[in-house]
Formats: structure tokens, C-alpha cells, sequence
């Protein structure tokens, strides 16, 4: 599963890549959950729009931000069931979330080295997600999201992080061709997407860039 990854750090990529006006702030660019980044969606007029939203999902039943605990990514198998995702599920609140790369352990070795994920030709990913809104009790307007992720079990790139015992998950990477139907996409449509990115399109290369937070 995901937990950090690099958003884009240019305006220029979201307006670009993904034909979207840029977050109304900068965000963060190494992104952990709990912090604030860019994510596209479709607004009412049908532009896209990147917004800051908190990475890890804040159900509308929230009572305090506190009670969230490890929703930055949710299962594909699960996710029309589990109270944190099944809102924005069944409304089809799909999103994009931007990112250059992403990290992941590998134990091969039998210890964990850190390794970044990327698409082999550079491009930056757009990764599947929901979005959702919550408000505060002081009334203030908070936007979250969570990545979409599958199993990984026969990947051959995806099926080399985490410990041996496991489940191997990726995340939801999608071709440029598919993000605008992903986006527009009904909530019964939803799974048609749960698909898992080229292995020889990606390239996974060991970094000592966050060595310390593995």
C-alpha cells in the first residue's frame, strides 16, 4: 500500500498532464497521510480542478480529525463497505491524485530498503481515488482523499514490497486515456477501473531518499 509519495511541484504539470487548474496553494510535494496535496476532480461545470485536500479520508460522520486512523488508501474488494470510503463510493466522488513517483519497502533482502516507484517514461502517475468533505466543528470546510489500491499478488514489479508474510497491493495507476471517464464515471462503473498498471512500464529504483521513515 502507499503511504508517501511526491506530488507534482510545477503548476505547469497539473494544467499539462491532467488539464487541471493548480491547487490555490502549494501543498505538500513529500507527501505522508495527514498532510495536504493536490487532487483533480470534476466540478459541476465539468472542469477539472485540482484542490488541497488532507491524504487519508475524512468520512462526513467524523467527529474529530483524531478518530481518523490509516485511511489513505482503501481495498477495492472492500471499499462500497467500509464506513470511512462507502460515501464517497456509492456518490462516485472519483478523483485523480497526481503524483511523480512513490515509495515502498522492499524485504528481499531481508531487511527494508526503501525503493521509488515511477513510470519507466517519466510521466507523472495519475493514481485512482475518492474524495470527500467534512466539516469541522468550528465550521471550517476540510477536502481529504484516499488512493484505490488491488491486489499485487502476480505483479512483477508490485509483488516485491513488504514483508514476505504480506498481502501484496498496489495502487491504482491509470492510463491518460482513462481519465476523464474515470472521472465521469457512474458508482456501478466503478470496478471497471480496478485494474493493475503495466509491469513493464514502471520501474522501481532503491533510494536511500527516506531510508529513516521505513
Amino acid at each position: 500500500m502507499c503511504s508517501n509519495y511526491l506530488a507534482p511541484p510545477l503548476a505547469a504539470i497539473y494544467r499539462e498532464k491532467f488539464r487541471a487548474e493548480p491547487p490555490s496553494g502549494p501543498g505538500a510535494l513529500h507527501v505522508w497521510p495527514g498532510y495536504e496535496a493536490g487532487f483533480v476532480r470534476k466540478e459541476a461545470d465539468g472542469r477539472r480542478v485540482a484542490r488541497l485536500g488532507r491524504f487519508g479520508m475524512v468520512a462526513p460522520w467524523v467527529k474529530e480529525l483524531k478518530q481518523v486512523r490509516s485511511t489513505y488508501n482503501a481495498r477495492s474488494e472492500t471499499v462500497s463497505e467500509k464506513p470511512s470510503f462507502r460515501n464517497a463510493w456509492n456518490k462516485g466522488q472519483h478523483c485523480i491524485i497526481p503524483a511523480m513517483s512513490f515509495f515502498e519497502p522492499d524485504w528481499r533482502t531481508g531487511k527494508s530498503v526503501p525503493t521509488r516507484i515511477e513510470r519507466r517514461d517519466g510521466t507523472p502517475m495519475g493514481i485512482a481515488g475518492l474524495w470527500d468533505r467534512w466539516t469541522s466543528p468550528d465550521d471550517e470546510l476540510i477536502y481529504s482523499f484516499t488512493m484505490l489500491t488491488i491486489n499485487a499478488t502476480d505483479h512483477a514489479v508490485m509483488n516485491q514490497f513488504h514483508r514476505p508474510e504480506d498481502e501484496k497491493r498496489m495502487v491504482v495507476i491509470l492510463p491518460e486515456d482513462q481519465y476523464e471517464t474515470w472521472l465521469d464515471a457512474k458508482p456501478q462503473e466503478s470496478m471497471d477501473f480496478m485494474q493493475a498498471y503495466p509491469a513493464e512500464a514502471m520501474s522501481a529504483i532503491a533510494t536511500a531518499e527516506n531510508l529513516q521513515l521505513f
